[in-house]
């Protein structure tokens, strides 16, 4: 399987994340196939450079992106917003009786 994550590069707390598309399989920081994008979270105002063309094209293909990864494809225009991205992955508070 294959999927669009991030991967995490700079110093001790100044993080600096590069999309890509990797081998589900792999190692975190691993080898990777192709490298879509930068984000920068730190600066001011935020750095997102997407290439929306390659994103676009891998997403074609059956690419499954992280929930970070989507909400950046989002914002950079590659991904339309869909009503609810996914599934939460905590379950509500059991009410009291």
């Amino acid at each position: 399987m294959v999927k669009m994550r991030l991967v995490r590069l700079g110093d001790k707390k100044s993080p600096v994340y590069r999309i890509v598309v990797v081998d589900a399989h792999k190692a975190a920081t691993g080898e990777y196939i192709e490298k879509i994008g930068f984000y920068d979270p730190k600066s001011n105002p935020v750095k997102l450079e997407v290439d929306v063309e390659k994103a676009k094209e891998w997403l074609g293909k059956g690419v499954q992106p992280t929930e970070t990864v989507k909400n950046l494809l989002v914002k950079a225009g590659a991904l339309e917003k869909s009503e609810k991205l996914s599934p939460s992955k905590t379950k509500g508070k059991k009410k009291k009786k």
